[in-house]
């Protein structure tokens, strides 16, 4: 066989849901098989989806795994299936499974378990330590999970070096964060280069709690020449046609490979798959290389993504959020609709006696520019009863950040109540920047299932806002909203400045000191106030408790509060100061 038709299925795996991966993994065989493909590939956990945390510990869980597994065998008839499951021999291993013709013809097991960020394979895993090589038709491949190709002297490089592979597959579940694609996609075109390989790459696409992952599942050539590409945060199936004469070729004159000449003394184990002649007859066909994102449309896509997967996998239909009038509101019901349509999100305003006239206005423009439900719920009665009630017991004391939490905790109390009644899930809309520092209310603001955009800074939130007008072609988020001073609107003529530095000055100060681990002489050695940044790092330390008890909200930054970031709540540790 000169040339090999590969199909990659970048598929929206749901973590636990066997039953529905080996249904879908099922029909996207068949939709290769029609395509004519000779092997075609699913990511890294694609059946039990990733991560599944914990249900790796329960035994049944491995059982059913195992058994979904056998019962894809027979959709692999004619055909080579690599399939990424939770696979048991005595210990537990994330492996990437062979199915060929009908059978389970192997399984490489994942070499490098991650363990740091996001990732906690350690746990659960043992390593894999052999040295496999599949050989189909005459063609040698090597298979590797994800982390395996990350390193490069990992085990793609020993399968091509030294146990011949011409072609390297790698099944992976890599998350998404800004910029993450094409720094991967960089990594992927070198090691095909530095191996002389055809590489193809699988990535898994979907939400999974905090994480997206976003596909952009590669096919590279054997000089790191991009083939094919998939689409980013869909669903796609990638297709190439390999001529595999241009590896022999090219390893020619790779003076390297002379030291492996005897690589058949090696050991490694050559799994010899039983032949499959190639279809007769199949139409020739174009690799499709897919348009990568512009930066914000990137972040903004995977938001949506992220949203609509952990509302619809969560089984719920429908959101309500407080619109208050603001950036950060504005945008998490643009995502919202988006992700989920007009018809799935209702705003709700709650004025109070500090609200602006023109918070009201510009909450009922963004509704009626969206096309979603407001209700306007006025909440100063209520306000006044708990000032009332609370009266006799707070008399002689000043009026303080007391008496302002007290509205978004009344706010947070009829949102979980329309919740309750109709079944609505409640969105957040704090960002990065408040949550970093504890600029938010618990049980008021925080008050909710799921937080939009936790991980967006404040300035960000107003690029993605610009981008969602530009793509309306526009201000289909009212002007006026990106325009004004940011307010919490809790007491008269209030303005975040008078807590926070400027947003500008802000964001800075937290990515260095959360996303890059700066202490503060290291952040004020840039040029910023050193007062300014001691206040900064004092607010984020002090607020870990705050973000403990917030709702998950989708990862688009290297270093999220959340799984990546996993500070003590009891703590006495201080960073020396600037």
């Amino acid at each position: 066989m000169k040339t090999l038709r590969i199909v990659l299925a970048q598929i929206n795996a749901t973590v636990g849901d066997l039953p529905g991966n080996r249904a879908k993994i099922a029909a996207r065989i068949e939709q290769a098989r029609r395509l004519g493909a000779d092997i075609v590939v699913f990511p890294e956990m694609g059946l039990t989806g990733y991560p599944p945390e914990d249900l790796l510990l329960k035994p049944d869980f491995i059982e059913a795994a195992h058994t979904a597994l056998l019962d894809l065998a027979p959709a692999s008839r004619g055909m080579t299936v690599i399939v990424g499951t939770a696979y048991a021999d005595g210990d537990l291993h994330n492996a990437a499974a062979v199915l060929h013709d009908g059978r389970l013809a192997g399984v490489y097991y994942k070499h490098y378990l991650p363990n740091y960020g996001v990732f906690d394979e350690e746990r659960y895993f043992e390593a894999g330590r052999q040295r496999l090589i599949f050989v189909r038709n005459g063609i040698p491949i090597g298979i590797s999970v994800c982390e395996d190709i990350w390193y490069p002297d990992g085990p793609p490089e020993a399968q091509a070096l030294e146990g011949g592979a011409e072609l390297l597959i790698n099944i992976s579940a890599s998350p998404y964060y800004r910029g993450r694609g094409q720094t991967r996609e960089r990594m992927l075109r070198t090691r095909a280069a530095d191996n002389t390989a055809f590489l193809a790459y699988c990535n898994l696409v979907g939400g999974q709690d905090e994480l997206v992952f976003d596909g952009h599942s590669l096919i590279c050539g054997p000089q790191g020449e991009l083939l094919a590409r998939g689409k980013q945060f869909a669903e796609d199936m990638v297709v190439a046609d390999l001529d595999m004469r241009q590896v022999f070729r090219s390893r020619l004159y790779d003076p390297r490979r002379r030291k492996h000449a005897h690589a058949d003394l090696l050991p490694f184990e050559r799994v010899v798959l039983p032949p499959i002649q190639a279809p007769t007859e199949r139409a020739p066909l174009v690799a499709q290389v897919a348009p990568l994102y512009e930066p914000a449309a990137e972040v903004y896509t995977a938001l949506v993504l992220g949203t609509r997967d952990y509302v619809l996998k969560n089984g719920f239909h429908k959101v309500v959020l407080g619109l208050s009038g603001g950036v950060d509101s504005s945008l998490t019901a643009a995502i919202a609709t988006d992700a989920l349509g007009p018809e799935n999100v209702v705003g709700v305003a709650m004025p109070t006696r500090y609200s602006s006239p023109h918070s009201l206005e510009d909450a009922q423009q963004l509704a009626r520019n969206f096309g979603f439900q407001l209700l306007t719920i006025p909440i100063d009665d209520t306000f006044q009863s708990f000032l009332d009630v609370l009266a006799p017991i707070f008399a002689g004391l000043p009026a303080d950040v007391t008496e302002e939490n007290l509205q978004p905790r009344i706010r947070g109390t009829l949102l979980m109540a329309l919740s309750n009644k109709f079944g609505w899930l409640v969105l957040t809309t704090g960002n990065k920047s408040e949550v970093g520092v504890g600029y938010s209310t618990l049980y008021g603001d925080t008050a909710g299932g799921f937080a939009v955009i936790k991980d967006v800074p404040k300035m960000l939130v107003y690029e993605l806002c610009r981008y969602r007008n530009e793509l309306a072609g526009y201000d289909i988020i009212p002007r006026r909203v990106l325009e004004k001073a940011p307010s919490a609107e809790l007491r008269p003529n209030q303005k975040d400045t008078d807590s926070l530095p400027e947003y500008a000055i802000l964001d800075p100060i937290l990515h260095a000191y959360v996303e890059e681990g700066c202490g503060p002489a290291e952040i004020v050695a840039r040029g910023y106030d050193p007062e300014t940044v001691r206040q900064v790092i004092r607010m984020v330390d002090r607020s870990e408790y705050k973000r403990r008890q917030s709702p998950p909200g989708v990862k688009i930054t290297p270093r999220a509060f959340g799984k990546d970031w996993r500070l003590p709540i009891t703590n006495r540790y201080r960073p020396e100061s600037g």
